[in-house]
C-alpha cells in the first residue's frame, strides 16, 4: 500500500458509487417526470393555472424538507437518511402512477420534492464532513454536475418512452425504477460513513490518509440522541449572522438561476419565435451551462470561492439587463440567442458554489443542522424568481422583470464581495 496521500482524481473517482451514483439515478427519474407533472395534472382536471400550481407542490416540498432533513441527518447520519428519503420517494412515485384525484396527485409531488431535499441535504453533509478542503469545490462541483446530467438527459428518455408507449405514466414508472436502483446501491454499496473518516475542524485541510483499513463508524463528534429539532434551532439562531449575509448573497445566486430558467422561454415565445428555436436556444444555452460544471470546481478550489462567483453573477446579472433592452430591437432573435448563451457560461461557472459556500462556512463538528438552513435559504431564493417574474410582467412587461432580475444577479455579486472574505476561509490547495 503506497503512503501517498490520495489525489483529487482518486477522492472523487471513490466516490462515484456511494455519492454520485445514486445522485445520477435519483436526478434521471425526476428530470423525466418533472415536465409531464403538469400534463398529468391536466388530464385530472386541472386548468393551466392549478397545473403550475401542483408542479409548484415539488419547490414547496424541497422547501419544507430541508430543515427535517437538517435533524434527520444529524440524528441518524448520511446512509440511513438517503436510504428512507428513496423509499419515501418510491412509495410517493407509486401514488403519482395512481392517484385517482389531483388532491392525491398534488400530495404525492410534495413528497416527492420533501425527500429530494432530505437526499440532497444528506449527500451535502456527507461530502462536507469527509472531503478535504482542498479538494472540496471540485468534488461538489462534480456533485452538482451529476444532478445536472440526471435532469438534462431525463427529459430525452421521457420524450423515448413516450415514443414507444404513448403514455405520460411510463416515465413514473422509470422513475420508480431509479428510485429502487438508487435505494439497492445505497444499501448494497460501500457504506460511505464506515469507509471515510470524519476531517474535523482541526485537519480540515489535510488531504485524507487512505490507511487500508475502514473506518468503523463515524466520529463521534455529534450526539445524535439529542431532542428532535433542538439542533437545528439552536443552530439557526448561533449562525444568523452568516446566513444573514452570505446566505443571502446564496439566494440572490438561487433566484437569477432559477430566473433563468422561466425568462428565457417566456422570452422566445415573447419575440414571436416558433417553440423549435426556442427549444433549441435553452438546449444549447444548457449544454453550455453542463459543460462548465467541473471548471467552476477548478477555479475554487486554485484560485478562492471569490473567482467564481463573481464572474458568474456578472454574467448573469449583465445578461439579464442587456437582454431587457432588445425586445423590440430588429435582430432581438439574434439578441437572444447570443445571451441565452452568455447565460449559460455565467450559469455553469455557478456550478457547485452554493453548495461549496454553504460547505465552508457550516460548523464542522455537526454541519446537517445548519445546511438545512441553508439550503432552506437558496431554495426560497429560487422559488421566489419565478413568482417575481410573474408578478412584474402582470403588472408592467416582461422586459421590465427581466431586467429586474438583472438588477438583483449586480447586487448579489456586491454581496458576494462583501461577505464571502468575512466568512470563507482561505483554501491551502
Amino acid at each position: 500500500m503506497s503512503d501517498r496521500s490520495p489525489t483529487a482524481r482518486d477522492v472523487l473517482w471513490r466516490f462515484g458509487p456511494m455519492v454520485y451514483g445514486p445522485t445520477v439515478l435519483f436526478a434521471l427519474g425526476e428530470g423525466a417526470v418533472i415536465p409531464l407533472i403538469p400534463v398529468i395534472a391536466a388530464q385530472l382536471g386541472a386548468d393551466v393555472a392549478t397545473a403550475a400550481l401542483v408542479a409548484s407542490a415539488l419547490v414547496v416540498g424541497q422547501l419544507c424538507g430541508n430543515i427535517p432533513a437538517g435533524w434527520a441527518v444529524a440524528r441518524i447520519g448520511e446512509r440511513l437518511t438517503m436510504s428512507i428519503a428513496g423509499t419515501v420517494s418510491l412509495a410517493g412515485v407509486v401514488v403519482l402512477a395512481v392517484a385517482p384525484t389531483l388532491p392525491v396527485f398534488a400530495m404525492a409531488v410534495f413528497l416527492i420534492g420533501f425527500c429530494a431535499a432530505a437526499f440532497g441535504l444528506a449527500r451535502h453533509s456527507f461530502m462536507t464532513t469527509r472531503v478535504p478542503l482542498s479538494f472540496r469545490a471540485r468534488a461538489l462541483s462534480l456533485l452538482g454536475g451529476t444532478f445536472r446530467l440526471g435532469m438534462f438527459i431525463g427529459p430525452f428518455v421521457a420524450a423515448g418512452l413516450l415514443v414507444l408507449f404513448h403514455d405520460e405514466h411510463a416515465t413514473i414508472w422509470f422513475f420508480a425504477a431509479c428510485l429502487v436502483a438508487t435505494v439497492l446501491l445505497v444499501l448494497l454499496g460501500p457504506d460511505p460513513e464506515r469507509r471515510f473518516a470524519r476531517i474535523d475542524g482541526r485537519n480540515a485541510t489535510a488531504s485524507m490518509e487512505d490507511t487500508g483499513e475502514p473506518v468503523t463508524g463515524s466520529v463521534p463528534a455529534v450526539d445524535r440522541r439529542s431532542g428532535p429539532g433542538t439542533g437545528v434551532f439552536r443552530t439557526m439562531v448561533r449562525h444568523r449572522d452568516v446566513l444573514s449575509r452570505l446566505g443571502l448573497a446564496a439566494a440572490s445566486l438561487s433566484a437569477v438561476r432559477s430566473a433563468r430558467q422561466v425568462v428565457l422561454p417566456l422570452w422566445g415565445v415573447s419575440i414571436g419565435l416558433d417553440p423549435q428555436t426556442i427549444a433549441l436556444v435553452v438546449g444549447i444555452s444548457g449544454a453550455i451551462d453542463f459543460a462548465l460544471f467541473y471548471a467552476s470546481g477548478q477555479v475554487m478550489d486554485r484560485f478562492g470561492r471569490l473567482w467564481a462567483a463573481l464572474p458568474a453573477m456578472l454574467l448573469m446579472g449583465a445578461g439579464f439587463l442587456a437582454l431587457a433592452f432588445t425586445h423590440d430591437l430588429d435582430q432581438s432573435a439574434m439578441w437572444f440567442a447570443m445571451f441565452a448563451a452568455v447565460l449559460g457560461v455565467g450559469n455553469g461557472l455557478s456550478s457547485g458554489i452554493l453548495l461549496t459556500l454553504g460547505a465552508d462556512v457550516a460548523p464542522k463538528a455537526d454541519p446537517a443542522p445548519f445546511l438545512g438552513s441553508w439550503r432552506t435559504l437558496t431554495d426560497a431564493g429560487g422559488a421566489a424568481a419565478p413568482l417575481l417574474v410573474s408578478g412584474i410582467a402582470a403588472v408592467s412587461s416582461l422586459a421590465v422583470a427581466t431586467g429586474v432580475m438583472g438588477g438583483i444577479g449586480l447586487l448579489g455579486a456586491l454581496a458576494f464581495v462583501r461577505w464571502v472574505p468575512r466568512f470563507v476561509p482561505r483554501s491551502k490547495s
